[in-house]
């Protein structure tokens, strides 16, 4: 079997999933006749995001996240190596509730949708813990292409949820991962990152057998998605206004003017009191209204592909 992963990853954290995913299929590889192959292809952007971020560079990819107005394409892949790909894997990560915009411009280039057509996918999303929307843009952009979603991972911080944004904020504006004395470390734990060779081991199993049509159910036995219909009521609410305000902010200019600047601070203003104010009392009604809220109808479709 060969297998490309097509990763996207500033910290690290989204290749640090692929690789251990993978882990179990390389060291498969000559044993019993098997013969496995995983190939690497980073995805790199035209439009240079930095990590660590300032708090101005990465409000400014707001409004182009959420409407799905990636400002640049992305640098030519060689394909020539993996045009007979058994299977394909992209990693990658969530930005403002939508696929990062590295990843939208992979889903958006003639050459990889050429490519991808036809193949199956596996998309491992390695997030803090609002993935659902970006899921579903994901399946989206592979229907278009006329690939197939076959499965879909998602490695994700388990700090609860104000814990999280702490963390997080940390991280990507300072650098800082490693938790403190009040403060967990930031991301998906190293211990979720390793446990998910097991992700792997699946894959190799239903290749054997020659069937990948049902992978996902496999995958969710094993814990592939954990999820929290609290935090996905906060994620469907945020995102429809997250659209309202990329809206607003684009009406005063694209990506990088400087013209926008007042608007972007007002969102930021608004996203501090909607996380820290908003949200607690947000995820007490949804808790108040469980029964009205189909969650077992809402999770099986989540988190199907």
């Amino acid at each position: 079997m060969k297998i490309t992963v097509f990763y996207y990853s500033q910290t690290g954290q989204a290749l640090n999933a692929a690789h251990h995913i993978c882990q179990p299929l390389e060291a498969a590889n000559g044993a019993d006749g098997i013969e496995n192959k995983v190939i690497y292809k980073e995805i790199i952007p035209l439009q240079h995001y930095p990590f660590p971020w300032n708090r101005k560079e990465f409000f400014n990819c707001f409004p182009e996240s959420r409407l799905e107005f990636p400002p640049s394409g992305i640098q030519p892949i060689d394909f020539s190596d993996i045009e007979d790909t058994d299977l394909v894997i992209v990693a990658g990560q969530s930005w403002f509730l939508s696929p990062s915009l590295p990843l939208q411009s992979f889903f958006s280039d003639s050459e990889v949708r050429h490519f991808l057509n036809g193949h199956d996918v596996i998309f491992v999303n390695a997030c803090r813990n609002m993935w659902l929307m970006t899921s579903r843009r994901v399946k989206a952009y592979l229907q278009e292409i006329g690939a197939r979603l076959v499965g879909h991972i998602v490695l994700q911080d388990e700090a609860p949820n104000l814990i999280s944004v702490l963390t997080v904020i940390r991280w990507l504006m300072y650098g800082k991962k490693k938790g403190t004395n009040l403060l967990p470390n930031a991301g998906v734990s190293e211990a979720n990152l390793a446990a998910s060779s097991r992700f792997g081991i699946i894959i190799q199993s239903l290749w054997t057998q020659g069937n990948f049509s049902h992978i996902q159910d496999h995958f969710l036995t094993v814990g592939a998605i954990k999820y929290n219909p609290s935090v996905l009521f906060l994620e469907k609410a945020g995102h429809r206004t997250f659209g309202l305000w990329a809206k607003y902010i684009r009406r005063k200019g694209g990506f990088g003017d400087n013209r926008r600047q007042w608007r972007l601070s007002l969102f930021y203003g608004y996203l501090l009191f909607a996380l820290f104010v908003v949200s607690p009392f947000a995820q007490l009604f949804f808790w108040l209204t469980y029964p009205l809220q189909q969650v077992r109808k809402h999770q099986k479709a989540d988190c199907s592909v």
